[in-house]
């Protein structure tokens, strides 16, 4: 059965809604029943992660803000994925660099902001020091503002990352995270997405408009979520590394920015 959180993710719109009919619709699609889907809304609701407006399929329901910023980095993230498998937004070429140095007295914050840099897809470089491959800095701040380890966070961007004689991206990337693991995950979610692409799309499928609410990529976006989501507690998500050819502008002279946060 898939969590309706997971199925219910891709369906929401800019402004954190959703209207029930979708959420149903596309859970139908998927082979679950309106039975199987209602008691979990009503979960979902009653911890606070969702307020709903109406009843039964006419209802409509909102993200609350906690909710909210949860899951933004997460729809940001897979619309910069499209974008950068199509090829619009190739690699720029720059690191982007974390570091913080937060006490032992703090540890429940330090510990946090660690996971959070791990969940946004940072992989460390040595204590304390995290890189990613694309711009994480609104993220890693409002974690440490939230955590209030902000004062002791340190960014930084560079064109020139070394780990010991290895400098060239790829390689690079494939010494920092656990690309075959990733790479795993994504043919076990290839393997889950077929015949449930092949539901949604066929004859049996969603109704037409449902499906022209929904064009392209996102007609698989209801399963996108599924294995992703239920191994996040264990494997980090897909840091989006360079795996490409990137951006001439990471051939030239290393650059190298540095910022405290005040």
């Amino acid at each position: 059965m898939h969590p309706p959180i997971t199925i219910g993710l891709p369906e929401f719109r800019e402004d954190g809604t959703v209207g029930a009919d979708e959420l149903y619709t596309v859970a139908n699609g998927l082979g679950m029943s309106d039975q199987q889907v209602r008691p979990c809304v009503k979960r979902l609701v009653a911890e606070g992660r969702f307020t709903r407006e109406g009843r039964g399929r006419k209802a409509e329901l909102r993200a609350t803000e906690d909710t909210t910023r949860a899951l933004a980095p997460n729809a940001d993230f897979l619309r910069h994925a499209f974008q950068q498998d199509a090829g619009i937004t190739p690699w720029d070429g720059v690191w982007h660099l974390a570091a913080f140095a937060v006490p032992e007295s703090a540890r429940t914050a330090r510990d946090s902001l660690r996971e959070t840099l791990v969940h946004l897809g940072g992989a460390p470089v040595q204590g304390g020091l995290y890189v990613c491959a694309n711009a994480w800095e609104p993220y890693v701040e409002e974690a440490a503002h939230r955590l209030g380890a902000h004062g002791a966070l340190t960014l930084l961007t560079t064109t020139d990352l070394r780990r010991g004689d290895t400098r060239e991206p790829a390689e690079l990337a494939r010494l920092l995270w656990p690309l075959q693991e990733i790479a795993d995950r994504y043919h076990r979610l290839s393997r889950l997405a077929r015949p449930r692409l092949a539901r949604l799309t066929g004859p049996d499928g969603l109704p037409a408009p449902a499906l022209a609410r929904h064009p392209g990529p996102a007609a698989h976006r209801p399963v996108l979520g599924g294995p992703a989501r239920t191994r996040r507690r264990r494997s980090p998500p897909d840091p989006l590394p360079p795996l490409r050819r990137h951006h001439p502008r990471s051939s030239r002279p290393g650059r190298t920015a540095i910022r405290r946060r005040p």
